[in-house]
């Protein structure tokens, strides 16, 4: 087991050995959102979010993983389990 806190790469390490998800629940839901083909305008629409407040939690939460467009932000995503797929999604945290 590995124990709690910071590894070399700046993220954290759970108690039970997984990192700890680096997006916050909003860009969770967003990239969601993304990976089921909404656009940035739609999901704003979906979220009463203005469209310059949903592009910058895309940008925030590219930051956060090392992605350089919204389709690596949306395969990294994925790829780690960082968002729920759409069978899972039933409520938002």
């Amino acid at each position: 087991m590995v124990p709690a806190g910071r590894v070399s790469d700046g993220s954290t390490v759970l108690d039970h050995g997984r990192r700890a998800n680096p997006l916050s629940p909003r860009e969770q839901q967003i990239t969601s959102l993304l990976a089921d083909g909404l656009t940035g305008r739609q999901i704003a629409c979906e979220l009463y979010l203005s469209p310059e407040t949903v592009r910058t939690h895309v940008r925030n939460a590219m930051v956060h993983v090392g992605a350089r467009t919204r389709v690596h932000l949306v395969a990294i995503a994925l790829r780690e389990d960082l968002i729920l797929h759409d069978r899972d999604r039933r409520t938002w945290p």
